[in-house]
Protein backbone atom coordinates (compact mmCIF):
# COMPACT_ATOMS: atom_id res chain seq x y z
CA UNK A 1 0.00 0.00 0.00
CA UNK A 2 1.63 2.97 -0.94
CA UNK A 3 0.85 6.75 -2.32
CA UNK A 4 -0.60 6.23 -6.22
CA UNK A 5 2.45 9.26 -7.17
CA UNK A 6 5.22 7.38 -5.29
CA UNK A 7 3.63 3.91 -6.97
CA UNK A 8 3.88 6.02 -10.01
CA UNK A 9 7.87 6.53 -9.07
CA UNK A 10 8.88 3.34 -8.84
CA UNK A 11 7.02 2.31 -12.09
CA UNK A 12 8.20 5.04 -14.02
CA UNK A 13 9.70 3.88 -17.45
CA UNK A 14 12.81 5.30 -18.29
CA UNK A 15 12.03 8.59 -20.25
CA UNK A 16 13.63 11.90 -20.76
CA UNK A 17 13.41 13.41 -17.20
CA UNK A 18 15.56 10.92 -15.80
CA UNK A 19 17.96 11.42 -18.10
CA UNK A 20 18.17 15.15 -17.37
CA UNK A 21 18.40 14.73 -13.70
CA UNK A 22 21.32 12.67 -13.92
CA UNK A 23 22.99 15.64 -16.08
CA UNK A 24 21.80 18.00 -13.15
CA UNK A 25 22.88 15.95 -10.44
CA UNK A 26 26.31 14.79 -12.03
CA UNK A 27 27.14 17.98 -13.00
CA UNK A 28 27.95 18.76 -9.60
CA UNK A 29 30.10 15.76 -9.23
CA UNK A 30 32.12 16.21 -12.39
CA UNK A 31 32.88 19.35 -10.53
CA UNK A 32 33.69 18.10 -7.43
CA UNK A 33 36.00 15.70 -9.05
CA UNK A 34 37.24 18.71 -11.27
CA UNK A 35 38.23 21.06 -8.22
CA UNK A 36 39.60 17.90 -5.79
CA UNK A 37 41.97 15.89 -8.02
CA UNK A 38 43.58 18.91 -9.94
CA UNK A 39 45.26 19.87 -7.33
CA UNK A 40 48.26 17.62 -7.56
CA UNK A 41 49.53 19.22 -10.85
CA UNK A 42 48.75 22.82 -9.26
CA UNK A 43 50.62 21.82 -6.53
CA UNK A 44 53.71 21.02 -8.90
CA UNK A 45 53.41 24.18 -10.55
CA UNK A 46 53.44 26.45 -7.17
CA UNK A 47 56.54 24.33 -6.22
CA UNK A 48 58.26 25.54 -9.22
CA UNK A 49 56.77 28.99 -8.95
CA UNK A 50 57.78 29.75 -4.57
CA UNK A 51 60.03 27.08 -3.94
CA UNK A 52 62.48 27.49 -6.60
CA UNK A 53 65.46 27.90 -3.99
CA UNK A 54 67.00 25.58 -0.97
CA UNK A 55 68.05 21.93 -1.07
CA UNK A 56 64.64 21.02 -2.39
CA UNK A 57 64.39 22.69 -5.04
CA UNK A 58 60.85 23.16 -6.61
CA UNK A 59 59.10 20.69 -4.13
CA UNK A 60 56.45 22.06 -1.31
CA UNK A 61 57.40 20.98 2.06
CA UNK A 62 55.02 18.34 3.35
CA UNK A 63 54.24 21.30 6.47
CA UNK A 64 52.16 23.19 3.17
CA UNK A 65 50.88 20.19 1.04
CA UNK A 66 48.97 19.06 4.02
CA UNK A 67 46.91 21.29 5.46
CA UNK A 68 46.30 22.26 1.34
CA UNK A 69 44.62 18.95 1.22
CA UNK A 70 42.70 18.93 4.56
CA UNK A 71 41.41 22.20 4.36
CA UNK A 72 39.46 20.88 1.22
CA UNK A 73 38.80 17.93 2.69
CA UNK A 74 37.62 19.35 5.80
CA UNK A 75 35.28 21.72 4.34
CA UNK A 76 34.07 18.72 2.33
CA UNK A 77 32.79 17.41 6.09
CA UNK A 78 31.25 20.19 6.98
CA UNK A 79 29.10 20.58 3.91
CA UNK A 80 28.16 17.19 4.19
CA UNK A 81 26.77 17.14 7.19
CA UNK A 82 25.35 21.06 7.16
CA UNK A 83 23.99 20.48 3.78
CA UNK A 84 22.66 17.58 4.34
CA UNK A 85 20.57 18.14 7.25
CA UNK A 86 19.62 21.63 5.59
CA UNK A 87 18.07 19.05 2.97
CA UNK A 88 15.66 17.03 5.22
CA UNK A 89 15.05 19.86 7.04
CA UNK A 90 13.61 22.40 4.24
CA UNK A 91 13.97 20.84 1.23
CA UNK A 92 16.04 19.53 -1.06
CA UNK A 93 15.62 21.93 -3.92
CA UNK A 94 15.67 24.92 -1.75
CA UNK A 95 19.50 24.36 -1.01
CA UNK A 96 20.27 22.84 -3.99
CA UNK A 97 21.35 25.63 -5.88
CA UNK A 98 22.97 27.43 -3.09
CA UNK A 99 25.52 24.32 -2.66
CA UNK A 100 26.17 24.51 -6.50
CA UNK A 101 26.83 28.68 -6.56
CA UNK A 102 28.70 28.41 -3.62
CA UNK A 103 31.08 25.47 -5.50
CA UNK A 104 31.51 28.03 -8.45
CA UNK A 105 32.07 31.16 -6.32
CA UNK A 106 34.70 29.54 -4.72
CA UNK A 107 36.46 27.99 -7.86
CA UNK A 108 36.63 31.51 -9.20
CA UNK A 109 37.86 32.79 -6.12
CA UNK A 110 40.76 30.11 -5.77
CA UNK A 111 42.08 31.74 -9.05
CA UNK A 112 41.83 35.09 -7.80
CA UNK A 113 43.55 34.16 -4.92
CA UNK A 114 44.87 37.34 -3.39
CA UNK A 115 48.17 38.94 -3.07
CA UNK A 116 51.82 37.76 -4.66
CA UNK A 117 53.83 36.45 -1.63
CA UNK A 118 54.07 32.79 -1.17
CA UNK A 119 52.39 32.79 2.57
CA UNK A 120 49.64 35.17 1.18
CA UNK A 121 48.77 33.50 -2.00
CA UNK A 122 49.11 29.59 -0.52
CA UNK A 123 46.73 31.50 2.93
CA UNK A 124 43.84 32.73 0.56
CA UNK A 125 43.99 29.67 -1.88
CA UNK A 126 43.57 26.84 1.14
CA UNK A 127 41.07 29.62 2.31
CA UNK A 128 39.02 29.28 -0.35
CA UNK A 129 39.19 25.63 -1.04
CA UNK A 130 37.73 25.02 2.04
CA UNK A 131 34.74 27.22 0.86
CA UNK A 132 35.24 24.99 -2.08
CA UNK A 133 35.25 22.26 -0.10
CA UNK A 134 31.78 23.22 1.35
CA UNK A 135 30.05 23.47 -1.68
CA UNK A 136 31.17 20.52 -2.97
CA UNK A 137 30.41 18.16 0.14
CA UNK A 138 26.92 20.13 -0.12
CA UNK A 139 26.30 18.57 -3.36
CA UNK A 140 26.81 14.78 -2.09
CA UNK A 141 23.88 14.40 -0.11
CA UNK A 142 21.59 16.17 -2.41
CA UNK A 143 22.84 14.59 -5.86
CA UNK A 144 22.63 11.09 -4.37
CA UNK A 145 18.99 11.59 -2.17
CA UNK A 146 17.32 13.37 -5.47
CA UNK A 147 18.29 11.23 -7.90
CA UNK A 148 17.23 7.79 -5.74
CA UNK A 149 13.96 9.57 -5.00
CA UNK A 150 13.44 10.42 -8.91
CA UNK A 151 14.35 7.07 -10.12
CA UNK A 152 11.92 3.94 -10.44
CA UNK A 153 13.11 1.15 -8.50
CA UNK A 154 14.29 -1.49 -10.99
CA UNK A 155 16.80 1.17 -11.93
CA UNK A 156 17.47 3.15 -9.28
CA UNK A 157 21.00 1.83 -8.73
CA UNK A 158 22.21 2.49 -12.56
CA UNK A 159 20.46 6.12 -12.25
CA UNK A 160 22.65 6.88 -9.21
CA UNK A 161 25.95 5.23 -10.25
CA UNK A 162 25.57 7.27 -13.81
CA UNK A 163 25.43 10.40 -11.19
CA UNK A 164 28.70 9.06 -10.14
CA UNK A 165 30.17 8.05 -12.57
CA UNK A 166 30.34 12.00 -14.03
CA UNK A 167 33.35 11.59 -10.95
CA UNK A 168 35.19 10.11 -13.53
CA UNK A 169 34.78 12.50 -16.40
CA UNK A 170 35.48 14.84 -13.90
CA UNK A 171 39.09 13.57 -13.48
CA UNK A 172 39.29 12.91 -17.16
CA UNK A 173 38.43 16.90 -17.47
CA UNK A 174 40.72 18.62 -14.94
CA UNK A 175 43.29 16.21 -16.38
CA UNK A 176 42.94 17.01 -20.23
CA UNK A 177 42.73 21.19 -19.31
CA UNK A 178 45.66 20.89 -17.04
CA UNK A 179 47.36 19.18 -20.08
CA UNK A 180 46.08 21.70 -22.74
CA UNK A 181 46.62 25.01 -20.64
CA UNK A 182 50.41 23.35 -19.60
CA UNK A 183 51.15 22.65 -23.59
CA UNK A 184 49.75 26.13 -24.57
CA UNK A 185 51.76 28.27 -21.98
CA UNK A 186 54.82 25.89 -22.52
CA UNK A 187 54.63 27.23 -26.27
CA UNK A 188 54.92 30.68 -25.05
CA UNK A 189 57.66 30.22 -22.89
CA UNK A 190 60.54 27.73 -24.17
CA UNK A 191 61.73 31.21 -26.14
CA UNK A 192 62.20 32.90 -23.08
CA UNK A 193 64.82 32.84 -20.85
CA UNK A 194 63.75 35.27 -18.13
CA UNK A 195 62.69 33.38 -15.05
CA UNK A 196 60.66 35.90 -13.70
CA UNK A 197 58.52 35.86 -16.49
CA UNK A 198 58.32 32.37 -16.99
CA UNK A 199 57.03 32.06 -13.26
CA UNK A 200 54.91 34.72 -13.58
CA UNK A 201 53.31 32.62 -16.94
CA UNK A 202 53.09 29.34 -14.52
CA UNK A 203 51.30 31.53 -12.12
CA UNK A 204 48.68 32.55 -14.44
CA UNK A 205 48.46 28.59 -15.70
CA UNK A 206 47.33 27.45 -12.26
CA UNK A 207 44.92 29.94 -11.53
CA UNK A 208 43.34 29.60 -14.70
CA UNK A 209 43.16 25.87 -14.62
CA UNK A 210 41.10 26.35 -11.34
CA UNK A 211 38.75 28.98 -12.40
CA UNK A 212 37.70 26.83 -15.62
CA UNK A 213 36.21 24.39 -13.36
CA UNK A 214 33.28 26.69 -12.61
CA UNK A 215 32.00 26.55 -16.37
CA UNK A 216 30.28 23.62 -16.22
CA UNK A 217 28.37 23.86 -13.04
CA UNK A 218 27.65 27.26 -14.02
CA UNK A 219 25.76 26.24 -16.76
CA UNK A 220 23.38 23.49 -14.60
CA UNK A 221 22.61 26.48 -12.03
CA UNK A 222 19.26 27.25 -13.89
CA UNK A 223 18.49 23.66 -14.42
CA UNK A 224 18.70 22.97 -10.24
CA UNK A 225 16.75 26.19 -9.56
CA UNK A 226 13.72 24.83 -11.91
CA UNK A 227 13.53 21.57 -11.48
CA UNK A 228 10.85 20.79 -8.93
CA UNK A 229 10.99 19.18 -5.30
CA UNK A 230 11.36 15.59 -5.11
CA UNK A 231 7.48 13.98 -4.33
CA UNK A 232 9.02 12.10 -1.63
CA UNK A 233 10.20 14.86 0.21
CA UNK A 234 6.82 16.77 -0.68
CA UNK A 235 4.43 14.11 0.18
CA UNK A 236 6.05 12.07 3.30
CA UNK A 237 7.96 15.08 5.05
CA UNK A 238 6.38 18.21 4.19
CA UNK A 239 2.99 15.98 3.44
CA UNK A 240 1.44 17.73 0.71
CA UNK A 241 0.16 14.84 -1.34
CA UNK A 242 -1.60 16.93 -3.49
CA UNK A 243 1.39 19.19 -4.31
CA UNK A 244 3.78 16.33 -4.91
CA UNK A 245 1.13 14.33 -7.66
CA UNK A 246 0.77 18.11 -9.54
CA UNK A 247 5.03 18.08 -9.88
CA UNK A 248 5.57 14.83 -10.77
CA UNK A 249 2.36 14.88 -13.25
CA UNK A 250 4.99 17.29 -15.32
CA UNK A 251 7.84 15.05 -14.72
CA UNK A 252 6.50 11.57 -15.56
CA UNK A 253 4.25 12.86 -18.27
CA UNK A 254 1.17 11.48 -16.71
CA UNK A 255 -2.56 12.84 -16.31
CA UNK A 256 -2.78 13.98 -12.34
CA UNK A 257 -6.00 12.19 -12.06
CA UNK A 258 -3.66 8.59 -12.41
CA UNK A 259 -1.36 10.06 -9.10
CA UNK A 260 -3.44 11.62 -7.34
CA UNK A 261 -5.27 10.27 -4.24
CA UNK A 262 -9.37 9.92 -4.54
CA UNK A 263 -9.72 11.02 -0.19
CA UNK A 264 -7.28 13.49 1.81
CA UNK A 265 -5.12 11.90 4.19
CA UNK A 266 -4.82 13.32 7.26
CA UNK A 267 -1.54 14.56 8.23
CA UNK A 268 1.16 11.88 9.97
CA UNK A 269 3.52 13.67 12.75
CA UNK A 270 6.96 11.95 12.96
CA UNK A 271 6.84 9.52 15.85
CA UNK A 272 10.87 9.43 16.54
CA UNK A 273 13.41 12.34 16.07
CA UNK A 274 16.54 11.96 14.53
CA UNK A 275 18.85 11.86 17.79
CA UNK A 276 16.51 8.65 19.48
CA UNK A 277 17.00 5.75 21.10
CA UNK A 278 14.81 4.58 18.40
CA UNK A 279 16.55 5.76 15.58
CA UNK A 280 19.03 3.89 16.41
CA UNK A 281 17.65 0.72 16.89
CA UNK A 282 15.67 0.78 13.43
CA UNK A 283 18.61 2.56 11.67
CA UNK A 284 21.43 2.65 13.34
CA UNK A 285 23.03 -0.75 11.89
CA UNK A 286 22.83 0.59 8.51
CA UNK A 287 24.27 4.25 9.67
CA UNK A 288 27.00 2.09 10.74
CA UNK A 289 27.57 0.43 7.88
CA UNK A 290 27.18 3.13 5.22
CA UNK A 291 29.21 5.34 7.36
CA UNK A 292 32.09 2.73 8.20
CA UNK A 293 32.10 1.43 4.45
CA UNK A 294 32.73 5.10 3.53
CA UNK A 295 35.28 6.06 6.06
CA UNK A 296 37.37 2.71 4.86
CA UNK A 297 37.22 3.21 0.90
CA UNK A 298 37.99 7.06 1.17
CA UNK A 299 41.17 6.44 3.01
CA UNK A 300 42.24 4.20 -0.42
CA UNK A 301 40.76 5.70 -2.82
CA UNK A 302 41.52 9.41 -1.90
CA UNK A 303 45.62 8.61 -0.74
CA UNK A 304 46.05 6.18 -4.51
CA UNK A 305 44.19 8.96 -6.37
CA UNK A 306 45.81 12.45 -4.86
CA UNK A 307 49.12 11.02 -4.82
CA UNK A 308 49.75 8.83 -7.75
CA UNK A 309 52.59 10.64 -8.46
CA UNK A 310 54.37 9.45 -5.61
CA UNK A 311 53.92 6.09 -6.06
CA UNK A 312 54.43 6.28 -10.02
CA UNK A 313 56.86 8.94 -10.64
CA UNK A 314 60.04 6.40 -11.70
CA UNK A 315 58.31 5.88 -14.42
CA UNK A 316 57.51 9.25 -15.69
CA UNK A 317 61.15 9.87 -16.03
CA UNK A 318 63.21 7.72 -14.12
CA UNK A 319 64.31 10.21 -11.82
CA UNK A 320 61.87 11.54 -9.38
CA UNK A 321 61.94 15.29 -9.68
CA UNK A 322 63.60 15.95 -12.34
CA UNK A 323 64.70 19.79 -12.06
CA UNK A 324 65.97 19.65 -15.96
CA UNK A 325 62.30 20.32 -16.77
CA UNK A 326 60.59 23.20 -16.63
CA UNK A 327 57.36 23.48 -14.60
CA UNK A 328 54.82 22.96 -17.90
CA UNK A 329 56.62 19.68 -18.52
CA UNK A 330 56.51 18.34 -15.23
CA UNK A 331 52.85 18.79 -14.34
CA UNK A 332 52.00 17.59 -17.80
CA UNK A 333 53.62 14.15 -17.42
CA UNK A 334 52.15 13.94 -13.91
CA UNK A 335 48.80 15.09 -15.31
CA UNK A 336 49.12 12.44 -18.73
CA UNK A 337 49.26 9.29 -16.35
CA UNK A 338 46.33 10.48 -14.59
CA UNK A 339 44.66 10.72 -17.17
CA UNK A 340 45.65 7.00 -18.84
CA UNK A 341 44.37 6.00 -15.47
CA UNK A 342 41.03 7.52 -15.53
CA UNK A 343 40.35 6.53 -19.09
CA UNK A 344 41.74 3.22 -18.44
CA UNK A 345 40.30 1.78 -14.97
CA UNK A 346 38.42 4.66 -13.16
CA UNK A 347 35.67 5.27 -15.80
CA UNK A 348 35.20 1.66 -16.84
CA UNK A 349 34.96 1.12 -13.27
CA UNK A 350 32.15 3.14 -13.39
CA UNK A 351 30.34 1.87 -16.07
CA UNK A 352 30.93 -1.58 -15.46
CA UNK A 353 28.69 -1.01 -12.41
CA UNK A 354 25.87 0.77 -14.25
CA UNK A 355 25.53 -2.11 -16.14
CA UNK A 356 25.87 -4.44 -12.85
CA UNK A 357 24.51 -2.76 -9.99
CA UNK A 358 20.81 -3.35 -11.10
CA UNK A 359 21.46 -6.98 -11.76
CA UNK A 360 23.44 -8.52 -8.91
CA UNK A 361 23.35 -5.83 -6.14
CA UNK A 362 24.90 -3.35 -4.30
CA UNK A 363 26.60 -5.83 -1.54
CA UNK A 364 28.05 -8.00 -3.72
CA UNK A 365 29.59 -5.28 -6.08
CA UNK A 366 31.35 -3.62 -2.63
CA UNK A 367 32.25 -6.78 -1.25
CA UNK A 368 33.99 -7.84 -4.37
CA UNK A 369 35.79 -4.30 -4.49
CA UNK A 370 36.78 -4.37 -1.73
CA UNK A 371 38.43 -7.96 -1.39
CA UNK A 372 40.00 -7.83 -5.01
CA UNK A 373 41.54 -4.04 -4.09
CA UNK A 374 42.94 -5.72 -0.87
CA UNK A 375 44.35 -8.71 -2.74
CA UNK A 376 46.17 -6.18 -5.21
CA UNK A 377 47.56 -4.07 -2.47
CA UNK A 378 49.17 -7.29 -1.03
CA UNK A 379 50.42 -8.20 -4.42
CA UNK A 380 51.93 -5.01 -5.28
CA UNK A 381 53.04 -4.14 -1.60
CA UNK A 382 54.82 -6.92 -0.09
CA UNK A 383 57.30 -7.81 -3.27
CA UNK A 384 57.95 -3.67 -3.87
CA UNK A 385 61.27 -3.20 -1.99
CA UNK A 386 62.95 -5.79 -4.45
CA UNK A 387 60.54 -6.01 -7.73
CA UNK A 388 58.29 -2.97 -7.95
CA UNK A 389 60.22 -0.44 -7.44
CA UNK A 390 62.21 -0.95 -10.46
CA UNK A 391 61.95 1.61 -13.13
CA UNK A 392 59.60 1.18 -16.00
CA UNK A 393 57.89 -1.62 -14.27
CA UNK A 394 54.60 -1.60 -16.44
CA UNK A 395 53.43 -5.28 -14.04
CA UNK A 396 53.24 -2.66 -11.41
CA UNK A 397 51.58 -0.01 -12.85
CA UNK A 398 48.83 -2.75 -14.65
CA UNK A 399 48.20 -3.88 -10.96
CA UNK A 400 47.87 -0.65 -9.34
CA UNK A 401 45.43 0.79 -12.25
CA UNK A 402 43.06 -1.88 -11.34
CA UNK A 403 42.56 -1.18 -8.24
CA UNK A 404 41.26 2.22 -9.26
CA UNK A 405 39.12 -0.28 -11.38
CA UNK A 406 37.85 -2.25 -8.35
CA UNK A 407 36.75 0.84 -6.59
CA UNK A 408 34.94 2.11 -8.82
CA UNK A 409 33.41 -1.31 -9.66
CA UNK A 410 32.91 -1.39 -6.00
CA UNK A 411 32.82 0.64 -2.83
CA UNK A 412 34.23 4.06 -4.35
CA UNK A 413 30.28 3.70 -6.26
CA UNK A 414 27.97 2.04 -3.58
CA UNK A 415 28.74 3.81 -1.14
CA UNK A 416 27.34 6.97 -2.38
CA UNK A 417 24.21 4.98 -3.33
CA UNK A 418 23.37 2.72 -0.38
CA UNK A 419 22.83 6.18 1.87
CA UNK A 420 20.45 7.23 -0.22
CA UNK A 421 18.50 4.49 0.12
CA UNK A 422 18.19 2.69 2.93
CA UNK A 423 16.95 5.39 5.10
CA UNK A 424 13.57 7.35 5.54
CA UNK A 425 12.64 10.39 3.82
CA UNK A 426 12.84 12.56 6.89
CA UNK A 427 16.22 11.35 7.47
CA UNK A 428 17.64 10.58 4.07
CA UNK A 429 19.83 13.15 3.06
CA UNK A 430 20.86 13.78 6.77
CA UNK A 431 22.33 9.89 7.04
CA UNK A 432 23.89 10.66 3.74
CA UNK A 433 25.76 13.87 4.95
CA UNK A 434 26.93 11.65 8.02
CA UNK A 435 28.21 8.61 5.60
CA UNK A 436 29.56 11.19 3.45
CA UNK A 437 31.57 13.09 6.32
CA UNK A 438 32.39 9.59 7.72
CA UNK A 439 33.75 9.15 4.17
CA UNK A 440 36.33 12.39 4.15
CA UNK A 441 37.55 12.08 7.48
CA UNK A 442 38.66 8.53 5.81
CA UNK A 443 40.37 11.36 2.41
CA UNK A 444 42.34 13.45 5.25
CA UNK A 445 43.72 10.10 7.29
CA UNK A 446 44.55 8.55 3.72
CA UNK A 447 46.13 11.71 2.33
CA UNK A 448 47.81 12.80 5.14
CA UNK A 449 49.35 9.73 6.20
CA UNK A 450 50.38 8.89 2.94
CA UNK A 451 51.80 11.82 2.35
CA UNK A 452 53.88 11.60 5.20
CA UNK A 453 54.57 7.98 4.82
CA UNK A 454 55.99 8.14 1.74
CA UNK A 455 58.17 11.52 1.90
CA UNK A 456 61.04 11.43 0.13
CA UNK A 457 63.26 11.72 3.39
CA UNK A 458 64.97 8.62 3.06
CA UNK A 459 64.50 7.96 -0.72
CA UNK A 460 67.63 5.51 -2.45
CA UNK A 461 69.10 6.14 -5.50
CA UNK A 462 66.11 5.36 -7.82
CA UNK A 463 64.16 8.32 -6.10
CA UNK A 464 61.50 6.14 -3.99
CA UNK A 465 61.24 5.68 -0.29
CA UNK A 466 60.53 2.11 -0.29
CA UNK A 467 59.79 1.45 3.45
CA UNK A 468 57.40 4.14 3.59
CA UNK A 469 55.42 3.77 -0.26
CA UNK A 470 55.51 -0.69 0.84
CA UNK A 471 54.18 0.35 4.47
CA UNK A 472 51.56 2.09 2.59
CA UNK A 473 50.47 -0.16 0.50
CA UNK A 474 50.27 -3.21 2.66
CA UNK A 475 47.99 -0.66 5.17
CA UNK A 476 45.75 0.30 2.20
CA UNK A 477 45.30 -3.56 1.49
CA UNK A 478 44.55 -4.06 5.06
CA UNK A 479 41.93 -1.49 5.13
CA UNK A 480 40.27 -2.58 1.86
CA UNK A 481 40.04 -6.22 4.16
CA UNK A 482 38.04 -4.27 7.03
CA UNK A 483 35.86 -2.85 4.35
CA UNK A 484 34.85 -6.38 3.25
CA UNK A 485 34.13 -7.59 6.40
CA UNK A 486 32.23 -4.72 7.86
CA UNK A 487 30.07 -4.73 3.60
CA UNK A 488 29.55 -9.06 4.65
CA UNK A 489 28.17 -8.42 8.15
CA UNK A 490 26.69 -4.93 8.16
CA UNK A 491 25.95 -3.90 5.14
CA UNK A 492 21.73 -4.49 3.81
CA UNK A 493 20.80 -5.03 0.42
CA UNK A 494 18.39 -2.68 -1.85
CA UNK A 495 18.26 -4.01 -4.58
CA UNK A 496 14.83 -4.20 -6.57
CA UNK A 497 13.02 -2.67 -3.65
CA UNK A 498 11.00 0.88 -3.75
CA UNK A 499 12.65 3.00 -1.29
CA UNK A 500 9.83 2.77 1.62
CA UNK A 501 10.33 -1.09 1.54
CA UNK A 502 13.68 -0.81 2.71
CA UNK A 503 12.78 1.41 5.58
CA UNK A 504 12.88 -1.05 8.40
CA UNK A 505 9.85 -1.54 10.80
CA UNK A 506 9.47 -3.12 14.14
CA UNK A 507 6.37 -5.61 14.35
CA UNK A 508 4.76 -2.74 16.81
CA UNK A 509 4.88 -0.21 14.05
CA UNK A 510 3.19 -2.28 11.98
CA UNK A 511 0.51 -3.55 14.08
CA UNK A 512 0.02 0.47 15.18
CA UNK A 513 -0.45 1.36 11.47
CA UNK A 514 -3.05 -1.29 10.61
CA UNK A 515 -5.13 -0.19 13.71
CA UNK A 516 -5.18 3.42 12.33
CA UNK A 517 -5.38 2.43 8.83
CA UNK A 518 -8.76 0.42 9.79
CA UNK A 519 -10.00 3.31 11.85
CA UNK A 520 -10.00 5.55 8.85
CA UNK A 521 -11.05 3.05 6.62
CA UNK A 522 -14.40 2.97 8.67
CA UNK A 523 -14.28 7.03 9.33
CA UNK A 524 -14.60 7.34 5.29
CA UNK A 525 -17.11 4.11 5.06
CA UNK A 526 -15.46 3.07 1.79
CA UNK A 527 -13.95 -0.02 0.80
CA UNK A 528 -11.62 1.30 -1.95
CA UNK A 529 -9.84 3.69 0.42
CA UNK A 530 -8.25 0.65 2.40
CA UNK A 531 -6.18 0.62 -1.20
CA UNK A 532 -5.58 4.00 -1.46
CA UNK A 533 -4.24 5.45 2.16
CA UNK A 534 -0.51 6.14 1.80
CA UNK A 535 1.72 4.74 3.58
CA UNK A 536 5.03 5.94 5.33
CA UNK A 537 6.91 4.06 7.07
CA UNK A 538 7.64 6.36 10.53
CA UNK A 539 4.45 6.92 10.45
CA UNK A 540 2.35 5.57 13.38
Amino acid sequence: MALKVLSALDSAKTQYYHFKAIIIAGMGLFTDAYDLFCIPPIMKLLGRIYYSDGADRFQIPNAVVSPMLALALLGTVIGQLVFGRLGDLIGRRRVYGLALMLMVLSSLACGFSICTTKQCVLGSLGFFRFLLGVGIGGDYPLSATIMSEFANKMTRGAFIAAVFSMQGFGILASSTVTMAVCKIFEATTTRDNDVNKRQHQADIAWRLILMLGSIPAAFTYYWRMTMPESARYTALVEQNVMQAAKDMEKVLDVSISQIAEEYPLPPSPPQYPLISKRFLRRHGRDLFACATSWLLVDIVFYSSNLFQSKIYHQYIDGNGHDQTMNAFEEAFKVTRHQAILAICSTISGYFVTVFFIDRIGRVAIQALGFFFMGVIYLAIGVPYSHKWSEQHNFGFMFLYALTFFFANFGPNTTTFIVPAELFPARFRSTCHGISGAFGKVGAIIGTVAFLWASQEDNKNDKGVNETGVTTALLILGGVCFMGFAITYFFTRETMGRSLEENEKEDDSDALCFLRCLTKSSLRTNSPRNNNEVAVNADAP
